[in-house]
């Protein structure tokens, strides 16, 4: 198949770990990746956001990634990207008209209005993941949410204009439905995981002998570190490694750095805390293979991709029992799940773990499960299976029949 990727921010080039570079830059570049190995082509449209980028580069095989001229060729945070949809969107149909894809795949909800006004017309079927929900955010964060104001209406148009919406967890199926999606225009498929990197044998990162806790992901707020840090008194001699964030030397940049470090120094376990700033992607196996535990509570989470890596690598682990840790993390099996901001539980429950002596089987378990059901290569087998069940009700409907309107315009 020829299939389309649209991603308007998060390029599957990108550096992980930014404000805005995180767990979807890794799902479109993976689920390309393994896309291309399977024989299709895959072409990754993304927003130029540099004057030094070219137009077309060869990622792997079989992936190319195609720089769109949409807005400034600047860095620019993702909500503000809404008024360059249209551009975007326009961008897309000029190419499709000559050469279509059998398919796009619009990834994050911005994407799917451009996606969508570029299909207009020309057969293409469209299906969206939309890798969070306006709602959700929304519900999340409140007034510091900086998302358009259209957003939850637009993401509902989103999933009644594209052929199939595929969700990432079973909590994104409760949240569209409770949109008002029907859930028969909704699939399942879950992130992956390189297994091939991340496994249970391999370097380890050093250590000494007290228990290491390890925390990963963006310094952004609703990550909650705040709540690991404040777990950590009631976890004597565990250390904690904070890998994220900018690199180590532009650390004391970072607004959010500076206020978890004031924390540590109030809470007095300054000493027990090691902010790594950004790792890279290919150090990240050793140095979870060294914890004991990997702990992830944030608030919320459309799918949460550390928790995930972690149990590939055979590392038990705490996470939030929120959005789609509830279906990777078995709570008892693979680690545990506790309820999002409350320290003390969070921290009865590493004690607990840290003394059981079954973090092995708790290891065990977790790489099974996470090798077993999350790699990428049964992801993309999945994903094309959902691309070709769409072709096939295009073909059997036929071009005008599926639903689909000019969103990016109505934005």
């Amino acid at each position: 198949m020829k299939i389309a990727f649209v991603s308007e921010h998060a390029s599957p080039l990108a550096a992980v770990g930014g404000t805005d570079s995180g767990g979807q830059n890794v799902h479109v570049a993976e689920l390309a990746r393994v896309l291309g190995t399977l024989g299709h082509q895959v072409t990754v449209y993304t927003r130029r956001d540099s004057t030094s980028q070219r137009d077309r580069v060869r990622m792997c095989r079989g992936v190319t990634v195609e720089h769109v001229r949409a807005g400034p060729p600047k860095p620019l945070p993702k909500d503000k990207l809404l008024p360059y949809m249209a551009a975007f969107g326009r961008f897309l149909r000029e190419r499709w008209n000559y050469d279509p894809p059998d398919v796009a795949h619009a990834h994050f909800w911005m994407s799917g209005l451009a996606a969508l006004d570029g299909a207009r017309g020309l057969g293409v079927p469209v299906v969206q993941t939309f890798h969070a929900l306006g709602v959700v955010k929304r519900r999340h964060q409140g007034t510091e949410d900086t998302s358009p104001g259209s957003r939850i209406r637009l993401e509902v148009r989103i999933a009644g204009g594209v052929a199939k919406v595929l969700a990432t967890s079973s909590d994104e199926t409760s949240e569209l439905a409770r949109l008002g999606v029907p859930g028969n225009r909704v699939s399942v498929i879950p992130c992956g995981v390189d297994t091939a990197a991340f496994r249970p044998d391999g370097p380890v990162a050093r250590r000494g002998e007290a228990p290491r806790l390890l925390a990963a992901g963006r310094l952004v707020r609703r990550k909650d570190l705040e709540t690991v840090l404040r777990a950590l008194p009631g976890v004597p001699d565990a250390e904690l490694l904070i890998a994220g964030g900018p690199p180590a030397g532009r650390l004391r940049g970072d607004a959010e750095y500076r206020r978890l470090s004031r924390l540590a120094g109030e809470l007095g376990i300054s000493d027990r805390v090691s902010f790594r700033g950004r790792v890279a992607r290919a150090d990240m196996p050793a140095l979870m293979r060294s914890a004991d535990l990997v702990v992830s509570v944030p608030w919320y989470e459309p799918f949460g991709m550390v928790p995930l890596e972690a149990m590939a690598c055979g590392v038990p682990v705490v996470a939030s029992a929120v959005g789609g840790h509830t279906d990777t993390v078995v709570d008892g099996v693979t680690g545990a799940l506790v309820p999002p901001r409350q320290p003390g539980t969070l921290a009865g429950v590493v004690r607990d773990l840290l003394a059981s002596g079954k973090l092995s089987c708790y290891g065990a378990a977790a790489a099974e499960r996470a090798h077993g059901r999350y790699s990428w290569e049964r992801i993309g087998r999945e994903t094309a299976a959902a691309y070709e069940r769409v072709r096939g009700i295009r073909r059997h409907a036929g071009p005008d029949r599926q639903p689909g309107s000019s969103a990016a315009g109505a934005a």
